[in-house]
């Protein structure tokens, strides 16, 4: 069996006197769906800040393609006040920004949607493959890199196909429906040729038709790319039709794992979250 792509191990994020998520420990293999629950202020979005970059765990660990890439430590937040000599002492400590764990493989998209609203379709998903350009500013003042930018051109056009939005190419990004801007905001991801894709709440505001419409992309994307794909949901059905495994979340505790099959049927979570109407 391979290992897996993503270990969340004993994380525990803490603000003040707040506990937000209390020693989570989550993986996902390769090729899986894996999906994160709870009710509003479980602390899933938190969890996902620390797994992409943007928090540094109080406690724990995150481990990607078998590499720690996140780690707390007592002194991290102490490194930036240190310079020259001094700063060797804290260069163990793994916290490495959003960009650099983009690079990595990892790509999210986010609970409010979050697109460049001054510039169309086709430039969305353009700009974001810039994490993975070869070219510098020699190059690129010299066009000495037109065959890296005619390809990712062309791979920009042919994710806008894939999502259904070729046809919007030119439109700017704000100035489509709401679904349309989530399946924007997922191509965009894309195009950064993630590993493992994050998606935070994709069917928050959409009607049941593009919820459905939405399940069945999801599902193919994971075949398409060969990626792993964590999300976030209220949307039992969606989460239910198509994860492999479903962690839930109550007050930052993970409280069950398992199946949909088991997570349907387990007591702790209706009680929890299953059996209370849904927060959509």
């Amino acid at each position: 069996m391979s290992d897996p792509i993503l270990r969340v191990e004993n994380v525990t994020m803490q603000f003040g006197g707040v506990v937000a998520v209390d020693n989570l420990n989550l993986s996902i293999d390769p090729g899986q769906i894996v999906a994160l629950i709870g009710p509003n202020g479980a602390g899933k979005t938190t969890a996902f800040n620390v797994i992409t970059g943007v928090y540094q765990p109080t406690n724990g660990a995150v481990y990607f393609q078998g590499k720690k890439i996140i780690e707390n430590h007592p002194q991290g937040k102490m490194k930036a006040q240190y310079k020259g000599q001094n700063a060797g002492a804290y260069s163990h400590v793994l916290s490495p920004t959003p960009d650099k764990i983009t690079q990595l493989g990892m790509a999210r998209t986010f609970q409010n949607i979050r697109l460049w609203k001054s510039q169309s379709v086709f430039d969305n998903v353009l700009i974001a493959m810039h994490c993975r350009r070869h070219s510098n500013v020699f190059s690129a003042t010299f066009r000495l890199n037109r065959k890296e930018e005619s390809a990712q051109r062309k791979r920009a056009q042919e994710l806008l196909e894939i999502v259904g939005l070729a046809d919007d190419r030119g439109e700017l990004a704000t100035s489509l429906p709401y679904g349309k801007q989530r399946r924007l905001e997922i191509a965009r991801a894309l195009a950064t040729d993630p590993t493992l894709l994050l998606l935070d709440e994709p069917a928050a505001g959409m009607n049941p038709q593009e919820t459905d419409d939405l399940t069945e992309f999801i599902a193919q994307i994971r075949w398409d790319f060969h990626i792993s794909i964590l999300l976030i949901e209220h949307h039992m059905d969606l989460v239910m039709g198509i994860s492999d495994q479903i962690y839930v979340l109550d007050f930052g505790k993970l409280i069950a794992r398992g199946t949909p099959e088991q997570i349907r049927n387990d007591q702790r979570v209706i009680d929890a979250y299953l059996g209370v109407a849904e927060d959509a």
